[in-house]
């Protein structure tokens, strides 16, 4: 869909030769000087001079006005290059070439011929449109309008079109058009109901009356199709206009709709190519007559991704449902290509929380504590460890959830049980340093510049004395992490170190901060088999049954405390994700999106 140039009026551009003066005209110039002389005011943009050297100035300046606000150019230059006189020497023939910079290398060019005239002694051009084009006819404009490219698409891993150009609809208003605003609103609002039901009267009305009269306010883009739907309804209403475009849209409505459309921003100049532009006539009425140059668009090649159409849709399918804003981030832990980002609808409202959102992680945070007692040493996967009911530090008592009590057990078991008695111990007897270090080599606290994607992954502060160390050591206190986080460091575990994540094939993301070394591959395989334990015999058992699963679950309290988000997070095979429900009470219903995901998966 070809969009018209937005035009505005230049004046006093700069020429390279400037135009004779009015003594020389006074002494009796020319049919090359007053050409000459045209053509040169004609250029520098200064339309009354010009006009001045015509038989009938006050129709040439209109017309000149009028060309110089359609075309405007950043610079025109222009020339005589001969002149031929009459046999009675009262007429001459002027050829001139010109040449109109639009800016962006864009150029046009062309030869013309000026009839002149002795009026009274004085050479004049006799006025004509031709004086401005040899194939504008009377009653005709010159226009310039820019032909956009058509958009490339954009693909999944596998070559599925996930966004493609489609044609859509603005709806605008345009309040000065308006008598009666609120009455126009109010059906506008109801004929846009059945595609637009987010549009009201009073959001009209606000919108509008914020908008200068003469300008339009966009109620709402549709797609053409829905367009189609509701144009009976809402054409003939006053003041309201329907201008279209073409655009990169996804190829469902929602489909992964905090991740395509970012991608699709930030590689806007790749995708949309080389626009191609033109310049034309019309008529009086403003309709079309003759192209006289145009340059064809050149698109681009389709921009493919890492996102899998199957693993998409599979994460949007099984987080839909789910009534508070929920989230599901997958990649591949062997190379970190990003999956799929999936939000239900309660979510998208709220932005891209999947990859920036920051919630304490509770219990999957275990998986930082973990690695860092077996690395430091703290603990064997095997070692007896007490856990308690509660155990207090410092005055601040912790409970496990259900205040359940399993004695003393080895570390693999209240791991999978998710014993916040003995993480947070274990947390209290290490360094404030020591679960920091540990959140980065999984990834949690890392910082990425991923092109085409903007993520932040969590942040874990150095606990300052024994409270804070024990809560941080179960995912609580300041912890805290996106679900993209998440699904990293579970990711980072399946891999041995942390992946670096992208999103567009063929371009690299800059790491501003990430682990300095890696964990040792003996601990990085005591953790994942505690994470295996999980699915096992520990909370997420009812993954049992979906391959080789692993993984934690958390229940992260925020608020009072009286409220939790339920996560779940972890791999099978070259597949890791994490799910986070906000505000569900429990990790259960977060395990059985899990499943409901890996199910579809497969």
């Amino acid at each position: 869909m070809r969009t018209a140039r937005a035009f505005t009026a230049l004046a006093g551009l700069l020429v390279t030769v400037p135009i004779a003066s009015c003594g020389v005209f006074d002494s009796g110039p020319s049919a090359k000087d007053a050409a000459t002389a045209y053509v040169r005011a004609f250029a520098s943009g200064d339309n009354a001079a010009a006009a001045q050297r015509t038989d009938a100035p006050e129709t040439a300046r209109k017309a000149l006005d009028k060309t110089r606000k359609n075309l405007s150019p950043e610079k025109v230059d222009a020339s005589v290059t001969d002149v031929s006189s009459g046999e009675s020497g009262e007429s001459a023939e002027a050829s001139f070439d010109v040449s109109w910079n639009f800016g962006s290398e864009r150029t046009w060019e062309y030869e013309g011929k000026l009839n002149l005239t002795r009026q009274d002694g004085d050479w004049k051009v006799h006025w004509q449109p031709s004086a401005l084009h040899p194939d504008l006819g009377a009653r005709q404009t010159l226009h310039y309008e820019q032909d956009p490219a058509t958009p490339a698409p954009v693909l999944g891993r596998d070559g599925t079109r996930l966004m493609g150009p489609k044609r859509l609809v603005r709806v605008t208003l345009i309040p000065g058009q308006v008598d009666d605003l609120a009455s126009v609103a109010g059906s506008l609002a109801e004929g846009l109901s059945p595609v637009a039901p987010g549009v009201t009267e009073q959001g009209i009305v606000s919108g509008a009356e914020k908008t200068e009269d003469d300008q339009a306010y966009t109620v709402v883009t549709l797609r053409w199709a829905d367009y189609q739907r509701v144009k009976s309804e809402i054409y003939k209403l006053p003041g309201v206009r329907f201008p279209g475009r073409t655009e990169l849209v996804p190829t469902e409505k929602n489909y992964a709709s905090q991740v395509l459309p970012a991608v699709a921003e930030e590689k806007k100049k790749r995708l949309n190519g080389s626009a191609g532009w033109r310049v034309f006539t019309s008529d009086a009425s403003g309709a079309e007559v003759k192209t006289l140059h145009r340059v064809k668009p050149k698109p681009t090649e389709a921009l493919s991704t890492t996102l899998s159409d199957k693993v998409q849709r599979a994460a949007e399918e099984a987080i839909d449902p789910v009534e508070k804003p929920g989230m599901i981030v997958a990649m591949r832990p062997s190379n970190g290509d990003v999956l799929a980002v999936a939000q239900n609808s309660a979510a998208d409202g709220k932005g891209a929380l999947a990859l920036t959102g920051q919630y304490p992680p509770g219990s999957t945070f275990k998986m930082s504590t973990g690695l860092a007692a077996l690395e430091r040493g703290k603990a064997g996967i095997d070692t007896q460890v007490e856990c308690p009911a509660e155990k207090t530090f410092n005055g601040k008592t912790l409970p496990n959830a259900h205040d359940f009590d399993l004695g003393t057990v080895p570390l693999r078991k209240a791991f999978a049980e998710s014993c916040n008695t003995t993480f947070a111990q274990l947390a209290t007897d290490m360094p404030a340093d020591a679960l920091p270090e540990a959140a980065e080599k999984l990834g949690i606290g890392a910082d990425f510049a991923i092109p085409g994607l903007t993520t932040i992954t969590g942040d874990v502060p150095a606990g300052q004395g024994e409270v804070a160390r024990a809560v941080n050591g179960i995912g609580q206190g300041k912890v805290l992490a996106s679900p993209f986080g998440m699904a990293l460091a579970s990711a980072s575990v399946a891999n041995g170190e942390m992946p670096v994540p992208g999103i567009v094939e063929g371009d690299e993301t800059e790491v501003n901060k990430g682990p300095s070394k890696k964990p040792s591959g003996e601990v990085v395989e005591q953790l994942r088999e505690m994470m295996r334990e999980v699915v096992r015999s520990g909370t997420a058992t009812e993954l049992s049954g979906m391959g080789k699963v692993a993984g934690k679950t958390g229940t992260a309290q925020f608020g009072d405390g009286s409220r939790a988000h339920g996560w779940f997070t972890g791999y099978r095979g070259d597949l890791s994700f994490a799910v986070l429900l906000t505000d569900s009470g429990t990790s259960e219903r977060a395990v059985s999106v899990t499943r409901d995901f890996l199910e579809r998966v497969e």
